[in-house]
This record gives C-alpha cells, structure tokens and sequence, in this order.
C-alpha cells in the first residue's frame, strides 16, 4: 500500500522542537520534542519515513541557536540530497508573529523590513514558535543557507 504524501516544516532554533506534517499544504499532526535536535531529529525523521512519503522539506534557517540551525541545516540539507527532496527555508519570524527571538543575555534579534538586526531589550516576553495551519510555498525560497545572524556581542 503507498504511503500518503506529505510535506514536512521543521522548526528547531531553540527548545521546543516542532515538525509539521501537511497534506496539500494543510497541517495534519503536529510533533513536538524538547530533545537536543542533534539527538531527535533522527529518530523523528526515521519514524516520520516509516509512515510517510514525504514530497518537500521546509524549515525556519534562522535566526536562533547557532548550534540548532546548523545541525537542523546540515541534517536536512543531507536528507534532501541522499532522498531527493526539495529543500525550502524562510526565517524564524514567520512562525512567531515577527516578535524578537532570544539571542543572548538581553540580546534579542528583531527584524525591520526585510533586515535582521541584534539589539538590546528590557523586559521582553518570550515568544514561542508555532506552526501555521496552512503551509504557503510562497513565504519560502530555494536559498536554504542559514541565518546566523551573529554578531559582535558586547
């Protein structure tokens, strides 16, 4: 029997990691780990292989924890080469309602406009990601490479 045909979006910048399962763009599970992504991507992914054929890859390239993006981005970037399946990426604020996301200490990256910048803020509320109920292709691009974002810290 074929496996039902999906797209998966992976959002893994910081604790908790999502991945979204789509059908026709349409979100349809939601897996939640609190794991280090370098431990559980794999066993996610291998448990999501099982049981899906999976069309298309997306993922949040950042910003967030520099070591998170890269192991996000090196093992999907993998997984797309070895399986054969288009990789996607948009930044993070896509899924947190363009709040500002934890950089370090009071450090926060915030976007205006179309820039990422570090600044120093007070009395921030943490803002969690979330998966959006509808996946729009159009909010990706082809350009997968990560989001650092690091810079001088002082």
């Amino acid at each position: 029997m074929p496996k039902e045909e999906v797209e998966l979006l992976v959002i893994a910048l910081s604790s908790p990691i999502y991945i979204g399962v789509y059908k026709e763009q349409k979100l349809i599970k939601t897996i939640k780990s609190d794991e280090k992504s370098s431990e559980i991507l794999p066993l996610l992914f291998e448990e999501i292989m099982k049981e899906y054929d999976v069309k298309s890859l997306f993922f949040a390239n950042g910003p967030g924890s520099f070591m998170a993006i890269k192991v996000t981005y090196i093992f999907l970037k993998s997984l797309s080469i070895l399986k054969n399946i288009p990789l996607y990426a948009t930044d993070a604020f896509k899924f947190n309602k363009n709040q500002p996301i934890k950089a370090i200490g009071k450090l926060f990256f915030v976007k205006i406009g179309e820039d990422i910048e570090t600044q120093k803020l007070e009395d921030v509320a943490p803002s969690g990601f979330e998966l959006p109920q509808q996946l729009n292709y159009d909010e990706f691009s082809t350009n997968t490479t990560p989001l650092y974002k690091i810079g001088a810290v002082g």
